[in-house]
């Protein structure tokens, strides 16, 4: 009775650590627009909003930036979920959490061809993660089994939904603003919007609202009472 009880013990100790690694993503999630803004204002006095939140790739902050991606990439590989789509879902994550990480954005001025190239995988791999962890949110987390449909779960879900909608309404007006940027027919207009840097803070929306999400997954949000 006691081997029983010790294997319940271990299957619960196992399950809050899962737990707690998913609401760690969401920590980083929620905050690392934040620490990328503070920790560079407090690093160089520059109260000036970057363009995007990989432009930081090329400042003081760079290194936690990187840092940031690739520790929600080693859990991302880890996620197992409930069946073979959340394994390949994690697994791709990762590869474009990777990616964004390892590829650097194209600087604003002064770049090669060879830092142009790097760029659109970085592109590619920022759209790709983003369209990747509005799938988990719209697709994955909201699955569950119909006799273990509680309350806290339909609100954990319309949670889900609310995130993924976010990130996608923010990928696509990230779309529109980066083609006013380069085919302005105003150019005045594109130069005063740009001072505002639009890109970044619809980015950190998107970020913030993957992290809600993790964080809501591992239940420090609307947990069920048992």
């Amino acid at each position: 009775m006691s081997d029983i009880n010790k294997t319940k013990r271990d299957d619960s100790q196992l399950v809050l650590s899962y737990m707690g690694l998913r609401k760690v993503v969401g920590y980083i999630g929620v905050g690392l627009p934040f620490v990328l803004v503070i920790g560079r204002l407090l690093l160089t006095g520059d109260t000036h909003i970057l363009g995007s939140m990989s432009s930081h790739y090329y400042s003081p902050v760079g290194g936690i930036f990187v840092g940031s991606l690739c520790a929600i990439g080693v859990f991302l590989f880890s996620y197992c979920g409930y069946d073979r789509r959340d394994k390949i879902a994690g697994r791709m994550a990762c590869a474009f959490a990777v990616g964004v990480a390892m590829f650097p954005v194209r600087p604003d001025e002064n770049f090669t061809e060879t830092q142009e190239l790097i760029g659109r995988f970085h592109l590619f791999s920022a759209a790709a993660l983003f369209l990747t962890l509005a799938y988990f949110c719209l697709r994955l987390f909201v699955l569950t089994d119909k006799k273990k449909m509680t309350t806290e779960k339909l609100r954990r879900n319309k949670v889900y939904r609310t995130c993924g909608w976010t990130i996608l309404g923010c990928i696509a007006a990230i779309g529109v603003v980066e083609w006013l940027f380069e085919n302005p027919y105003s150019p005045y207009l594109a130069s005063r919007v740009k001072e505002f840097s639009p890109v970044f803070w619809l980015e950190a929306i998107a970020v913030v609202a993957f992290g809600m999400s993790w964080l809501t997954k591992g239940e420090a949000i609307l947990a069920d009472e048992d």
